[in-house]
């Protein structure tokens, strides 16, 4: 048995009016996956431990076996930094610690874009290689990345710091949301710390301190970069800031195979999802063209999964638009890439089946929700599908968050959905 996981990054939502009280995995026209799980059982997955962040590493983690405080020592962070980091080819030395760094957009002292309305890498790097050169040190090192996703990577620095994700907060005062390190006796984060409460280090104090400085001065010497100044002559958002968030060190994390019996590949355009694969020691295969945003090469993934499934027993299939369509508020947006995802992904997906040897197990399933309306991660559980051959399905005609109530799988959390996919105990 071969095992395809396809994950539709943000596709889940809530009812809107707008939709006829329907979420948009509902309202979009998505016969593939509806037929699909048609042959399936379906369930609901909480992917988010109450205890840890609501982002996509999180998320991810779960979804994949691993449980997301033990990766991180009992640390309750996000832990993208480092994975984004791995998928650059960056190398952390002993105490290092690493940031993912958004080119933002920021409007009257609120962030306006978390994307500096989505740059271009060509433009990007530029931007990321004049900030090196004006405020990189012996300890300091920006590395570019893709669009307006970045590293930024400090020698001996603490983790123990609260840093907001920018996706979660457009239209808020930026000040507001500046770094602050976690403090002794408290139950969450920075913000919430008591009266007369202490950082949990001097290191915690310094680093979030150090972090505030770097994203103070980007707002003073980008806005006059020759890019930004193109840009807003071409009636384009300037990249006028950075947003450094993220913090984390290298995860314990066991292979993929070495957990499940295994081999793996992975298939995403996101440095977060790349960095997990590698850290799981699986294959990460890139596909051209694919892009991370609504126009990526949805046929290209699909042909790339199948070919991988020729070799390998996991295949691990990521598609981030929903997510993207998501985070802009564009419900018309996210509905066609749901569309889209089913025509030319998995209509492409299935069409080509026939040429695996072995059977395959296929599930389908967002990694959270992400609402076009409140336009962040929010918690709660998500729908999941499991197909495998010569399995039972539960008859249920649709695949959307109403329809996953009635599926024989129930409610399961974290680690309980892989096993339940993979068929397989935990080592």
């Amino acid at each position: 048995m071969r095992y395809l996981l396809i994950v539709l990054d943000g596709a889940a939502d809530f009812p809107l009016p707008e939709l006829g009280n329907k979420t948009p995995l509902q309202s979009a026209k998505k016969p593939n996956i509806d037929k699909l799980a048609s042959k399936s059982r379906l369930g609901l997955l909480k992917t988010f431990p109450d205890e840890m962040p609501s982002g996509s590493t999180t998320a991810n983690l779960s979804i994949l076996g691993y449980n997301p405080i033990e990766c991180f020592e009992g640390k309750k962070i996000e832990g993208r930094g480092f994975f984004e980091a791995v998928s650059l080819g960056i190398k952390l030395g002993k105490g290092d610690v690493a940031f993912r760094c958004n080119l933002i957009n920021v409007k009257d002292g609120k962030i306006n874009s978390h994307s500096a309305g989505d740059i271009s890498s060509e433009e990007a790097k530029q931007l990321i290689q004049f900030l090196n050169e004006k405020l990189g040190s012996s300890q300091i090192k920006f590395y570019p990345g893709l669009s307006y996703r970045h590293i930024l990577v400090v020698k001996n620095a603490s983790v123990d710091i609260e840093c907001a994700q920018p996706h979660d907060h457009v239209n808020e005062s930026f000040k507001q949301l500046l770094a602050k390190p976690f403090f002794q006796r408290e139950k969450s984060f920075g913000k919430d710390a008591p009266d007369g409460a202490k950082p949990l280090s001097e290191g915690a104090k310094k680093t979030a301190d150090l972090l505030n400085k770097l994203v103070l001065d980007s707002m003073l010497l980008l806005p006059m970069h020759p890019v930004n100044l193109q840009r807003e002559a071409q009636g384009k958002l300037p990249a006028n800031g950075i947003w450094l968030w993220s913090a984390s060190q290298k995860p314990r994390m066991r292979p993929f195979k070495e957990k499940f019996g295994l081999s793996g590949a992975a298939i995403s355009a996101v440095d977060l999802i790349q960095g997990i694969a590698k850290t799981a020691g699986m294959d990460v295969i890139k596909v051209e063209g694919a892009t991370g945003l609504w126009d990526t090469n949805y046929e290209g993934k699909a042909k790339a999964a199948l070919r991988a499934l020729q070799g390998k027993q996991f295949v691990f299939l990521h598609v981030e638009a929903a997510d993207e369509a998501s985070h802009e508020g564009n419900l018309q947006l996210k509905i066609k890439v749901i569309e889209d995802i089913d025509k030319r992904l998995i209509g492409t997906i299935l069409d080509g089946l026939g040429a695996i040897k072995d059977e395959v197990a296929i599930s389908i399933l967002p990694d959270h929700a992400t609402p076009v309306k409140q336009r962040i991660h929010v918690r709660g559980n998500v729908p999941f599908m499991i197909f495998k051959p010569g399995e039972k399905p539960d008859g249920i005609k649709s695949f959307d968050e109403e329809a996953a109530k009635k599926g024989s799988l129930g409610s399961l959390e974290g680690q309980e959905f892989i096993l339940s996919f993979v068929g397989k105990k935990k080592k």
